[in-house]
């Protein structure tokens, strides 16, 4: 195993570093993978309430400069979105996943743009950009809806403690109460950006 470890420590100047799973999930290359991960390392703390969180997690008030460190500094009035999409149970504390998930999504927006030859705003994303990621962040990258299990894998992913019935709840206030399978039902992109708006998480 050493010598593999190595290996791979050696080629990653060459840009041969294989894509793991967490970055295909996210449709990014190994090297911005990386890049991700040491920005997220500079600023992680240790927190006894998350000791499984081995890459350490990610303060609320820390998103920001952890941003700029990637390059992509949001806005003042885009950060409380930003913090909704990747914090939604507002624990003040942010694991990798989530907070890789939204980082990657901007590398793409800011790409794509950039490869359109105009003048990237480097201060705002675009709501419809933002409402997607967070709903991305909920169902794990799939299309969607986000039924329960997807609910549960949040609250398990930010280390809290939900019961089913709050987590049905949640999806029938945001669909109407239209029950579903197991007598919860799902919420989809539109009734998701609904709810989002009421909150005023976007305007």
């Amino acid at each position: 195993m050493p010598p593999k470890r190595r290996a791979a420590t050696s080629n990653s100047a060459g840009s041969t570093k294989r894509s793991s799973k967490l970055a295909k999930e996210n449709n990014i290359t190994a090297d911005q993978e990386a890049d991700i991960r040491e920005a997220f390392g500079l600023f992680a703390v240790q927190h006894p309430d998350y000791p499984d969180a081995k890459e350490g997690m990610l303060r609320a008030e820390d998103v920001r400069r952890c941003l700029i460190a990637l390059d992509l500094p949001p806005s003042p009035s885009s950060l409380p979105s930003i913090l909704s999409t990747i914090d939604p149970l507002s624990s003040g504390f942010i694991p990798l996943t989530p907070f890789l998930s939204y980082a990657a999504l901007a590398l793409r927006s800011k790409s794509e743009l950039d490869s359109d030859d105009e003048v990237f705003p480097r201060t705002t994303y675009t709501h419809d950009a933002e409402v997607l990621a967070a709903y991305k962040l909920f169902t794990h990258g799939d299309p969607g809806p986000i039924t329960l299990s997807h609910l549960r894998r949040v609250a398990k992913e930010l280390r809290e403690e939900v019961p089913d019935n709050v987590l049905r709840d949640m999806i029938l206030e945001a669909n109407g109460g239209v029950k579903g399978p197991g007598n919860a039902g799902t919420v989809g992109l539109e009734d998701f950006e609904e709810v989002m708006r009421r909150a005023g998480v976007f305007g």
